[in-house]
């Protein structure tokens, strides 16, 4: 503990100890085939998640909090659902998972192997799709 650390915020410790998760954003549809490509060598994650719900806000934070996976493990998709609602309906359509809000879809060898929605979704689940 430093000099300065004393007059820190509980807010202003908390933000030092966030660790990076390595979001890659989905942003167009032809992304999904090359994400199903990648699941052959990996597992893939698609987190959907809608920017006005507090609900995913909190699953998200949650999720990130717990989340200790390299990307030599598990490749991390994030996704939009406001600003890219046609995408999540070709998600749901070929995996064959029902939309939800917030929802985690792991794919290996471009199937769906495991998917979770809302309090449901835990970063330890992973662990057994590495």
């Amino acid at each position: 503990m430093g000099l300065f650390d004393k007059f820190k915020s509980q807010r202003d410790i908390a933000k030092e100890e966030i660790v990076e998760v390595p979001w890659h954003l989905i942003t167009s549809s032809d992304q999904i085939d090359e994400l199903v490509a990648e699941s052959s060598n990996k597992p893939i994650v698609i987190f959907k998640h809608s920017t006005t719900c507090g609900i995913s806000r909190m699953v998200l934070r949650s999720f990130e909090k717990n989340y200790t996976f390299s990307e030599e493990d598990i490749k991390l998709y994030f996704l939009d659902l406001k600003k890219y609602r046609s995408i999540s309906n070709e998600i749901a359509e070929r995996f064959q998972v029902h939309h939800e809000s917030p929802q985690l879809i792991v794919i290996k060898n471009g199937k769906t192997v495991h998917h979770d929605s809302h309090q449901g979704i835990d970063a330890d689940h992973l662990k057994q799709f590495i």
